[in-house]
């Protein structure tokens, strides 16, 4: 009986020692301005369970670090609550970890446990859900709209509603969702009540650093994204090199610390020097097109093209379209991007007379990443008629578009390497009897 009491004992220890820390979520290794946890001033070192909700002032800010080595970071006029943080060392499938942003910044960089469950992760603000690539992401978020830059690795967003309920843990993925890398420099996703799907814009203003900017001690590098410098994180998510950088700042404030009379320091004042704005050269072209002979002063072959400075070109008509040579492809695994029409070129020939220019008076382009396909459409005017071009084919692995070139509109095309900016496309279209429409076309997220 007794052998039996201490093998029940031994494994019971054994349950507890899995579970890190059941119940304690992490601690609090520095507060600035007015912080509350759990309706509680913070001071550094307090204890952040499950359940409790973290508010920061004005003036606020606190780091948590998560006892999976990840940190929670709160910025000024921000609320947050940690649902749910259990980390099971030895069977991740029973991790549950589940952040709670009501309104505000905040900023999470997965811990081991994390990334060893992801599925097990989730993010909720009042209208999107948020899961993660093994990731450093920062949020901001009302009740009406939520925001998501990515520093390091990827997170997948989806609107809450429908299949994707609050309550529910791991990411919502499926149709409606997206995905977004640190390797898209400049983009965030959004989404707003209501929308059925998150949009992913460029827009430096919108990114939350923007919104509440990061202490300078925050862990961070630098990177200029549409002529905006922004604080990243860095994208070595080692654990220990974070919590080093963390560690190594004393608080601001912190009630442990404070001297009962602090000597009063006489300083000479500080003369800031004022940097003029960096202004980037603009993103060398990526993707080139053109026809190999002069039509109606239309222009010939790029240069890349003719001196084999991009890969081997496709064809279609008298056009060809190449990628420069060297591009790395970094194409993303999930969401859709619809492109903006920034050049082209169209010609029509009728039956028994000459090739006349036409004009692309609009047109659009969405590729979806999660199944590489993508659908076109142009609207193009010439001899005093208008033209409807449509096509829609599919990506292979290496940017290449292409589709059945037995169709009415035949398609060969590129999506440019670094994060998919730039797309550029040639085409044929027999789908107006006895009329015959070619050109090519460029395209920019």
């Amino acid at each position: 009986m007794l052998r039996n009491h201490l093998i029940a004992a031994s494994l019971l220890m054994a349950a507890t020692t899995s579970l890190a820390w059941a119940g304690e979520a992490g601690r609090v290794i520095l507060t600035n301005g007015q912080v509350q946890i759990a309706g509680k001033a913070a001071v550094r070192d307090a204890v952040v369970n499950e359940g409790d909700e973290l508010s920061t002032g004005a003036d606020g800010y606190v780091y948590v670090k998560t006892v999976d080595d990840g940190f929670l970071i709160l910025r000024p006029n921000s609320k947050a609550r940690v649902t749910a943080y259990t980390i099971d060392k030895a069977n991740p499938s029973n991790t549950k970890v589940k952040l709670e942003l009501l309104n505000g910044v905040a900023r999470a960089i997965s811990g081991q446990g994390v990334k060893n469950a992801r599925q097990n992760f989730r993010f909720n603000t009042p209208v999107a859900a948020i899961g993660v690539r093994g990731t450093d992401f920062t949020v901001y978020t009302d009740q009406l709209t939520s925001r998501v830059s990515v520093m390091s690795g990827g997170v997948v967003m989806s609107a809450l509603g429908g299949n994707c309920t609050a309550e529910g843990l791991g990411p919502c993925e499926g149709p409606a969702s997206r995905e977004l890398f640190a390797g898209q420099a400049g983009m965030l996703l959004q989404v707003q009540r209501g929308q059925q799907a998150p949009q992913l814009l460029n827009n430096p203003s919108l990114v939350p650093d923007q919104t509440e900017k990061p202490r300078p001690d925050e862990p961070t590098g630098k990177v200029s994204t549409g002529g905006t410098t922004l604080s990243v994180a860095p994208v070595n998510l080692d654990p220990q090199r974070t919590q080093a950088s963390l560690a190594a700042v004393r608080p601001a404030v912190d009630d442990k610390s404070q001297p009962t009379n602090p000597p009063i320091v006489t300083t000479p004042p500080v003369v800031e020097t004022v940097q003029p704005p960096v202004v980037l050269p603009p993103k060398p072209q990526e993707v080139f097109w053109g026809r190999w002979s002069s039509v109606a002063g239309a222009a010939v072959m790029p240069d890349a093209i003719a001196e084999q400075k991009t890969d081997d070109p496709a064809f279609v008509d008298k056009y060809a379209v190449a990628r420069v040579k060297g591009a790395t492809l970094v194409m993303p695994r999930e969401g859709t991007v619809a492109y903006n029409l920034t050049n082209s070129e169209a010609f029509i020939q009728k039956a028994d007379s000459q090739e006349i220019k036409g004009i692309v008076d609009s047109g659009k382009l969405d590729v979806n990443f999660a199944n590489r396909s993508f659908t076109t459409s142009l609207a193009i005017s010439g001899d005093g008629s208008q033209y409807n071009v449509s096509g829609r084919g599919v990506i292979d692995m290496k940017g290449q578009m292409m589709n059945d070139m037995g169709t009415n509109t035949a398609i060969r095309g590129f999506l440019s390497g670094s994060n998919v900016e730039e797309a550029a496309y040639v085409f044929k279209n027999t789908s107006n009897p006895g009329t015959t429409i070619s050109g090519a076309t460029s395209w920019k997220r």
